[in-house]
């Protein structure tokens, strides 16, 4: 195995919208007629199909019906602003044009209740932000769109969707006049005004773009050579000067019952894609953490620095082999699909190691800009086949009695561009284990991941961080000292949990 190879696999665990806001129309739908069928069918369906029948997109609060009630209204032809009245069961339900999309709301009513508005920051200062929380979804199938990238449009300020859909953004009042932009690959991007999102819990539905078939036969893509061009293309893609960024990161490992979890929020002077990732520094702003531990079954491993990691999976500062040019012998190419994200076409490129090769390497998909031929992102794993020859590389430290070996290892990492400049935006690793011990025939399973996510990039001044002040990087971050502060998050954006680990932090006691 090369010098370069064993480096590269340290990678640890880790609607066509065209409306212009600032010249929305507001009127009442009173005028807008709809058709409505008659069949039973959830309320989130039956709104679908209106929507489908008038080219808008409906807005509103999600605390104010179930969408997945199963009504059934009479058939006939009402005006839309009746329609909704009907499907929803609720009379007082008032609809108003705006744009290109229908606001559902109620009358006097402009927040949330108090008992279920979303958390606020906890700040002195908490009254100059916004708040925009909500689902995002497809709107056909209704599923949630993990990931997908929620951002204000004049700056690079953002978050994404969690594995669910959900999202929160915190946004200074100076800015509640400009307009979000959501998007994710293979979607028509959704630019929505702040002022009609804020202090709502909502739901944005998605929809799947279209590819024309003659962009797909226009030419013949050589995958090699595309990713040859993107990395020579580098230096006009993405930055080659110093910048801030503000990030959100958690990490966390599932064993049986027990979960333990680390949130905390960094400032990070990155350097320029040509530098190493030494010269990066990361500054530890705040941090928590809990676990909840079965006394009778304690955690068996563990994982080394995913903070170390996540700088790593900067795969254009740190190509992989699968993007050298001196190790694309070792893989199969082929261009395998054709996708979109803001209106721009993206190539897939797919590759695989070649036969005949036994060695732990990659599988994937990367995600180039036609055009540009930037790397919006990348997904790849180690290959099945393979994985489980790379226990040592991963665990840092186990039990005796315990065997542990690698069931998977994922990795995925997205660019967002800002003012034509593409900088890290996502990067996750999910990492699983069979957990087995020694005289036991059952063995367990053992998910470990981590996340970053890029919540603000900051181009003017960017200030290196002083060394008395830096994280050591390369160390377990769960096991780094810290003073649990009740007003955590403050005014910081962050990735939303999921459903289940939300239920188990609820009741825990951070300061026990």
């Amino acid at each position: 195995m090369s010098g370069k190879l064993k480096y590269l696999i340290l990678f640890t665990l880790i609607l066509c919208y065209s409306s212009i806001f600032a010249q929305t129309s507001e009127s009442g739908s009173e005028d807008i007629k709809v058709r409505i069928s008659g069949k039973r069918a959830t309320i989130y369906s039956q709104l679908n199909s209106l929507s489908d029948q008038t080219g808008y997109m409906f807005i509103y609060d999600s605390k104010l019906f179930d969408n997945d009630k199963i009504v059934k209204v009479p058939s006939g032809e009402y005006l839309l602003s009746n329609a909704v009245k009907l499907i929803t069961g609720d009379s007082r339900l008032e609809t108003q044009l705006i744009g290109n999309h229908i606001l559902i709301s109620l009358p006097t009513v402009n927040e949330i209740p108090s008992d279920n508005k979303p958390d606020t920051p906890k700040d002195s200062d908490a009254d100059n932000y916004a708040i925009v929380e909500g689902v995002i979804k497809d709107r056909i199938a209704g599923d949630p769109v993990a990931y997908a990238t929620i951002s204000l449009s004049q700056i690079n300020l953002g978050t994404v969707s969690n594995q669910e859909g959900n999202f929160k953004l915190i946004i200074p009042d100076s800015l509640t006049k400009t307009t979000i932009k959501i998007s994710h690959l293979g979607y028509v991007s959704r630019e929505i005004s702040v002022e009609l999102l804020k202090d709502k819990k909502i739901i944005v539905q998605m929809d799947q773009k279209l590819i024309p078939l003659q962009e797909i036969i226009v030419r013949v893509v050589d995958p090699l050579r595309t990713i040859r061009e993107a990395m020579q293309k580098r230096a006009g893609n993405y930055t080659l000067t110093p910048v801030n960024h503000v990030t959100f990161y958690r990490e966390g490992v599932e064993y049986k019952d027990n979960i333990s979890l680390t949130e905390a929020v960094f400032k990070i002077f990155k350097t320029g894609f040509m530098s190493t990732v030494s010269s990066e520094q990361v500054k530890l702003l705040k941090m928590r953490r809990f676990v909840n531990t079965d006394n009778q079954d304690t955690l068996v491993a563990k994982i080394k620095s995913s903070v170390y990691s996540s700088l790593l999976l900067d795969i254009i500062k740190n190509p992989p082999d699968f993007l050298s040019y001196e190790t694309h012998n070792l893989y199969n190419y082929s261009h395998t699909d054709i996708t979109s994200i803001d209106d721009r076409r993206v190539l897939v490129i797919s590759f695989s190691q070649k036969e005949g090769i036994t060695e732990p390497l990659y599988q994937g998909e990367l995600y180039i800009d036609a055009e540009s031929y930037a790397i919006v992102k990348a997904s790849f794993k180690i290959n099945p086949e393979f994985v489980n020859k790379t226990s040592d590389i991963f665990v840092l430290k186990r039990s005796r009695n315990v065997n542990i070996t690698p069931k998977s290892i994922e990795y995925m990492v997205t660019y967002k561009p800002h003012n034509g400049v593409y900088y890290v935006q996502h990067i996750r690793g999910d990492l699983n284990f069979k957990v087995r011990r020694s005289g036991r025939i059952f063995s367990s399973d053992m998910n470990a991941w981590f996340e970053m996510v890029n919540c603000e990039t900051i181009t003017d001044n960017p200030t290196s961080i002083p060394r008395a002040e830096r994280l050591p990087v390369r160390d377990i971050l769960f096991e780094t000292s810290y003073v649990y502060d009740k007003d955590f998050w403050g005014n910081f954006n962050t990735i939303l949990q999921e459903e289940e680990i939300t239920r188990i932090i609820k009741n825990y006691n951070f300061n026990k």
